[in-house]
């Protein structure tokens, strides 16, 4: 027989030796855990803490299944239900933002991402024990070390619950799973549950953005930077700007963005955002093949470096008076090519500043490196 009692004794006191919550908050927990679970009593023993949050996890979703509080004892239903049980310990998002807040102003943007990427792994917002599945070798290539993952943490559909997502009605809340309404959203067989989600808001190029971690993580610190608003991916002059504020905030963090075309594999395309992280992949790495110049901005040396895609970085962005450096005239060529051109500076070679490869490739067009401070203007 399951002692739920003695799990949910288990999971406060992880919380507590996590700082997930504070001692003041541990009656409240207990009594939200016994709610979820329809208990109307409760009692301790001398119970051997826990610090394996998949085993407490694992026991109570059993017990929870025994008792028909989960529909399907399939990993969709169940990962809707141990969501729900994390919400309960997972601090107000005004709490997590104004800790966040307090770090990055009183110590380094790094201290910052550290404490919020370290949060939501111990909110099982990131699943630790799944991410440890997944399969990530370096391989030599003629461009250097490339890194290739296979992504296991995501879990694959039961064909019940296919089958069931086929069937319930569609719905239009949240729009998208980027969307900030996921944030303390209950979820359905059809989307994820995200109760203990948590999002920073920053300012990028005037408006209001947010800040979060993927649950998947296909890199180190794997992070997502979405639009507070539902609107579609624009790749235009803009770009740059946003993607510019965004290493300034965190400088230790590289920032990249797809192509807004619908051919670019598994990006949500209806819902403008760029992916970054605390990484250096093999194209931060490439040797120089060669250096130019742009006309009119001799104090901007640009490079073209050696890789599996063709990356031309600036080098002294920090005198940068203004972004109209990259000209959009000749914009709809990305249509066809995926590239972005200059019409009015330096020869008909050194007008092609960006290349991506051909239009079906899904890696990003942009790929802003950390490290660098930039002082770019608004257009």
């Amino acid at each position: 027989m399951i002692d739920i009692y003695e799990y949910i004794a288990k999971l406060v006191k992880y919380g507590e030796d996590n700082e997930i919550i504070s001692k003041y908050d541990r009656v409240y927990v207990i009594n939200s855990l016994l709610e979820l679970f329809e208990l109307e009593d409760y009692y301790e023993d001398s119970y051997k803490s826990e610090d394996d949050l998949e085993k407490i996890l694992e026991g109570m979703l059993d017990y929870a299944y025994d008792k028909g509080l989960i529909k399907e004892n399939t990993t969709t239903y169940r990962d809707l239900f141990d969501t729900k049980i994390m919400s309960k310990l997972t601090p107000p998002p005004s709490s997590v933002i104004e800790k966040f807040n307090e770090i990055y102003k009183k110590t380094t943007p790094k201290n910052a991402t550290s404490y919020l990427y370290k949060f939501n792994q111990d909110i099982n917002y990131i699943r630790r024990y799944r991410i440890a599945k997944d399969v990530k070798w370096k391989t030599e290539t003629e461009f250097g070390k490339l890194d290739i993952t296979i992504n296991l943490s995501k879990p694959e559909k039961d064909p019940k619950e296919i089958a069931a997502a086929k069937k319930s009605k569609k719905k239009s809340y949240p729009k998208c799973q980027l969307c900030i309404q996921n944030e303390g959203y209950a979820g359905r067989v059809n989307h994820p549950a995200r109760g203990n989600h948590r999002i920073i808001p920053l300012v990028i190029n005037g408006q209001e953005w947010g800040f979060q971690y993927s649950p998947y993580v296909y890199y180190n610190e794997h992070c997502i930077v979405l639009n507070s608003k539902h609107v579609p991916m624009v790749i235009d002059e803009k770009i740059f700007k946003k993607l510019f504020d965004f290493v300034k905030i965190f400088p230790h963090y590289f920032v990249g963005s797809n192509a807004d075309l619908p051919i670019v594999g598994g990006s949500i395309l209806t819902h403008e955002h760029f992916q970054g992280g605390n990484y250096d992949f093999a194209m931060a790495k490439a040797p120089i093949e060669r250096e130019f110049k742009i006309k009119g901005f001799e104090d901007i040396t640009t490079s073209s470096y050696y890789t599996y895609e063709k990356y031309y970085p600036f080098e002294g962005c920090s005198k940068l008076k203004n972004i109209n450096i990259v000209d959009f005239a000749s914009f709809n060529a990305i249509k066809n090519l995926n590239y972005l051109t200059s019409s009015n500076y330096g020869t008909a070679e050194e007008k092609t500043l960006f290349i991506n490869g051909t239009a079906h490739n899904a890696n990003n067009i942009f790929y802003i490196p950390k490290g660098i401070t930039y002082n770019v203007h608004a257009l």
